[in-house]
């Protein structure tokens, strides 16, 4: 008695396939709409910058004022870093889900070579992590900076919060190790 012959697949099966391959296409939306997130960031960051440097610039700015000059400064950080983790997502997204990006090389060997090393949505989401924290602890630096002590109490929680980032910073530091 001989087995049951399995025959390849039929041409409704390949025809199904090859339309769920190419809906993959899809994640062009989030990856276009990213990394026209991240260049309105740039700009926006290179726009605060500019305002900051200007001030200097002109000499328009005094002790009292240096503080949020400073504020400026940071919050200017904080979009450029708001932009690279949109460009980090976008860049992921289209790696994992459409092709290998690398115009540098234009062999088309089986080696996977991305500028990020994304393997996984796991990996993606540890860098995109790692880029989040770090905006907010500039985040909260911008608001530290012009944060007025004026009692035991508001010592005390400005002590808690600058303990926090430098927590939050060493924790980045260690899961980086691992």
């Amino acid at each position: 008695m001989t087995a049951p012959r399995r025959l390849g697949p039929s041409r409704l099966e390949h025809s199904f396939e090859r339309l769920i391959w190419h809906f993959r296409l899809i994640t062009l939306i989030p990856v276009v709409m990213s990394l026209l997130g991240s260049v309105s960031c740039f700009v926006i960051g290179t726009e605060a910058e500019l305002r900051a440097l200007s001030q200097v610039m002109q000499g328009r700015f005094n002790n009292s004022s240096s503080t949020l000059l400073i504020g400026e400064v940071v919050g200017g950080i904080d979009y450029y870093l708001i932009g690279i983790a949109l460009l980090i997502f976008g860049y992921g997204i289209y790696e994992l889900v459409i092709s290998d990006i690398d115009p540098r090389l234009h062999d088309q060997s089986t080696v996977r070579r991305n500028l990020l090393s994304i393997e996984s949505l796991d990996g993606l989401k540890q860098k995109l992590t790692k880029v989040i924290v770090v905006a907010l602890i500039v985040t909260a630096f911008k608001s530290m900076v012009s944060f007025k002590v004026s009692t035991a109490n508001e010592l005390l929680m400005y002590c808690a919060g600058v303990l926090m980032l430098a927590f939050s910073a060493w924790l980045i530091g260690k899961v980086e190790k691992h």
